[in-house]
């Protein structure tokens, strides 16, 4: 007969555990000698050992019952069942550590790849850092908001960066200016912007753009009060008979075939 220290001994395990095992159920309370100590046989330090092996293997405690239970064909379904969840709980944790890893550049928080790439592209453009997170935070915007559209609008800047206005226009954010009214620039960015609008109301690429009245109003208020500049320019399209930023809610028809200043 065994003391409960000898038999966490034999069976690999502390006190500790024998008890935790008694406490949840797994492993029956023996009854007590004359002087109060419990007292354990050979059944129970088998009883140990297998508890232990299944704990060890990854078995959740809540499962260890019914395998200690379970005849041979139950055994092994339930093993293999645990298996499948373990290797799903695996996958899991390897798509979090992942996702951590990419978390380190900082971008890929909220993010997706395709977006990432073209802040990158933008980079490469030269375009400092204060505009990229800027940039960055309305795409973190833009993909809660149409996260199924993400991919095919990010295609589309890709494509308008061959534009070299759009070059241009990346090209006076370059630094950190900090325009002020009578600034040339203010003018010049004006037109390369009323040039790119023209083309997007040529081709059809103004209209539905799936985001509500709400988020456009965010979008266009974010812009205005962190980029420098931002509410000039908007004042110099304004006048021209231009409305919106972020969705183009005017087009004045007489400026459709204006010749404007090339870049």
């Amino acid at each position: 007969m065994l003391t409960i220290s000898q038999l966490a001994a034999y069976a690999g395990v502390t006190v500790r555990a024998v008890r935790h095992y008694h406490k949840v159920g797994l492993l029956p309370e023996p009854e007590r000698d004359r002087s109060g100590y419990r007292i354990y046989n050979a059944a129970a330090v088998v009883r140990l050992i297998r508890i232990r092996t299944l704990a060890d293997a990854g078995v959740p405690l809540a499962r260890v019952q019914e395998l200690l239970d379970a005849g041979p064909e139950e055994f092994a379904g339930g093993v293999q069942e645990i298996d499948k969840d373990l290797r799903a709980e695996i996958r899991r944790l390897q798509d979090t550590r992942s996702r951590l890893a990419r978390l380190a550049a900082g971008e890929h928080l909220a993010l997706p790849q395709s977006v990432v790439d073209y802040l990158d592209r933008l980079r490469g453009l030269g375009v400092g850092e204060r505009y990229i997170e800027l940039e960055r935070d309305a795409w973190i915007m833009i993909a809660a908001q149409v996260p199924h559209l993400i991919d095919s609008v990010i295609a589309r800047k890709h494509e308008e960066l061959d534009d070299p206005d759009m070059v241009r226009l990346y090209s006076f954010f370059t630094g950190e200016p900090d325009w002020r009214a009578g600034d040339p620039r203010i003018v010049e960015v004006a037109d390369v912007l009323e040039r790119l609008m023209i083309r997007a109301v040529e081709a059809g690429e103004v209209g539905a753009d799936g985001f509500d009245d709400q988020f456009v109003a965010l979008m266009d208020s974010t812009m205005l009060e962190s980029a420098p500049g931002a509410e000039l320019v908007l004042a110099i399209l304004e006048e021209r008979g231009w409305s919106g930023w972020t969705r183009i809610e005017r087009v004045p028809a007489d400026r459709l075939n204006t010749e404007l200043p090339p870049s």
